[in-house]
């Protein structure tokens, strides 16, 4: 396989020549009820994803099938099935696929089979969480639990609090739901007061999770955990589970109830279907749950596997991305879910997009000298359109927007309200938002003008399951690790996120000030009353 810059192909030369005056690309008129039935893709766990409205011709779609082939998309995402190193930064292979169920090869490490050593961990803490949720697992005072309490920052909070939230009333509409979840990831110690403050400690588990096992703030917000278990006269053992790595101190240590483990060939953002996230969901909905949304997810990642991007939903989202991108110059996307359950699934994909494919240089460590990864920002609808959809309407900027809908909602608990189901009035919202942005409104009173031309592409589903989810998610990380191929990144990495740590412990230690040359770092510590 070839890993170049794309702007060396061919086929980039032809996206290039494809793009109209002034980047002004006139879909509206094509977005036809007839173009709205052909343009769907089926996903997994009976999603579908439509782009009949995204800014695309059949020339479009023919070229950026082009750079798929030149590109070889789906042989480097084999070869990442099948174990190869493709996190170059930090020589180690990507795995996340492999929690799911075996698509490549057999995975060896040493001696170890790796999704072998994955399935065991599932099913030892799936057997875990059963006697958790049967009560034969107690805390300190012999009460069962009733709480669950996840402390981890970055992907081990973001994804797993995103789906925790996206199953909580589908658990609780099924009689699936046991164990109500919280977590706490900020150090700021309002955060794990808050947590905390509803809370029976005695009837309450820890989920203390850190794959190196030295995080800063997951370790503070543990040791303030045990100073409240220890005034509440329990002991922290007992009430505490650790998810981390085998060469962390936190593994196999007696300071725990249990541990589950991961290895470095998980990425934080890519952890939800590891212990990470099945740890807290098999304690809140059962393991089964969990088994539902691995199988969505490990469909997904099968029919990620098609050549052809017409069949290939991740793929041709990830292709029209780099469409608007690179050639019609939008930085910026929106991810737009139109059902509460997904209220933080927004805040989920900004880290796995923009952690993944923020960078400026490819996979050898080169300045790229094209646009590599967008701002993504979201919120769920109909509260967004009350919050920034006037900037995505009328602003000097174009913004491509990806919908999310259910035609059923979770609950199935409904009302009627001048003639209609509050969920008809969701989803008449949805349909009226993706036309108003591609169309536009002419009106002679400029303020009320709506220059339309804005693309959009909707993923919808029956109703939102655990199936459901795992397809989504996959969907999103597919999209991702498909944008970085094409860009010659790599998109497993995250060194950006390192100097600010370096310097924060350079405070803490007491060495930032004068005579070591920072002063300036001295001077923000001393306004912000870190150092007297």
């Amino acid at each position: 396989m070839n890993y170049i810059n794309p702007d060396k192909t061919n086929a980039w030369v032809k996206l290039a020549s494809l793009v109209p005056p002034g980047k002004k690309f006139d879909f509206a008129g094509r977005l036809t009820a007839e173009r709205v039935g052909r343009s769907g893709i089926p996903m997994a766990g009976g999603l579908l994803y439509n782009w009949a409205a995204k800014a695309a011709d059949e020339g479009t779609i023919r070229a950026l099938q082009a750079l798929a082939d030149e590109q070889e998309l789906i042989s480097k995402y084999r070869a990442l099935l099948d174990g190869e190193i493709m996190n170059t930064g930090e020589k180690r292979r990507v795995l996340h696929h492999l929690l799911r169920g075996q698509l490549g090869k057999p995975v060896v490490e040493g001696t170890r089979d790796l999704g072998e050593f994955y399935k065991a961990e599932l099913e030892r803490f799936s057997a875990f969480a059963g006697r958790v949720r049967s009560g034969a697992v107690k805390g300190a005072s012999g009460k069962p639990f009733k709480n669950a309490v996840q402390i981890g920052i970055g992907g081990s909070d973001l994804g797993p609090r995103a789906m925790y939230l996206a199953l909580d009333n589908w658990g609780q509409r099924n009689g699936k739901k046991k164990i109500s979840a919280f977590f706490i990831s900020n150090v700021d110690p309002d955060d794990a007061s808050g947590a905390l403050s509803p809370l029976d400690l005695a009837e309450t588990l820890f989920v203390l999770v850190s794959k190196s096992g030295t995080t800063q703030e997951t370790l503070a917000n543990e040791l303030f955990v045990k100073d409240k278990l220890v005034r509440a006269g329990l002991l922290p053992a007992r009430h505490i589970v650790a998810v981390t790595s085998e060469t962390s101190p936190l593994a196999h240590n007696p300071s725990y109830l249990d541990s589950f483990y991961i290895d470095d060939f998980i990425g934080g953002r890519y952890s939800s279907t590891s212990a990470v996230g099945g740890v807290i969901l098999s304690l809140a909905f059962g393991p089964d749950v969990f088994k539902e949304f691995l199988s969505g997810a490990h469909e997904a990642d099968a029919l990620a596997l098609a050549g052809d991007i017409r069949e290939n939903a991740s793929l041709l989202d990830a292709l029209l991305g780099v469409w608007e991108r690179n050639f019609l110059g939008y930085p910026v996307t929106a991810v737009l879910p139109y059902s509460q359950a997904l209220s933080r699934f927004p805040a989920h994909l900004q880290q796995l997009d923009m952690e993944s494919n923020g960078k400026g240089t490819n996979r050898y460590g080169e300045e790229v000298s094209y646009a590599t990864g967008p701002v993504v920002f979201g919120e769920s609808g109909t509260n967004g359109q009350h919050s920034f959809y006037q900037f995505l309407h009328q602003g000097t900027d174009i913004v491509p927007l990806q919908f999310v809908g259910f035609a059923e909602s979770q609950r199935q608990d409904d009302v009627e309200v001048d003639g209609s189901l509050s969920q008809i009035k969701l989803n008449a919202n949805l349909a009226a938002q993706i036309v108003a942005f591609a169309k536009g409104k002419d009106d002679p009173d400029r303020n009320k003008f709506f220059p339309g031309h804005r693309p959009s592409s909707l993923i919808r589903g029956g109703r939102l399951s655990p199936a459901a989810l795992g397809s989504l998610l996959a969907h999103f990380e597919n999209k991702v690790m498909f944008q970085g191929f094409v860009w010659n990144l790599n998109s497993f990495d995250q060194e950006g996120v390192q100097l600010g740590k370096i310097l924060t412990k350079k405070v803490l230690s007491g060495n930032s000030g004068a005579g070591t040359g920072d002063e300036v770092l001295d001077a923000y510590s001393s306004l912000l009353g870190v150092i007297p």
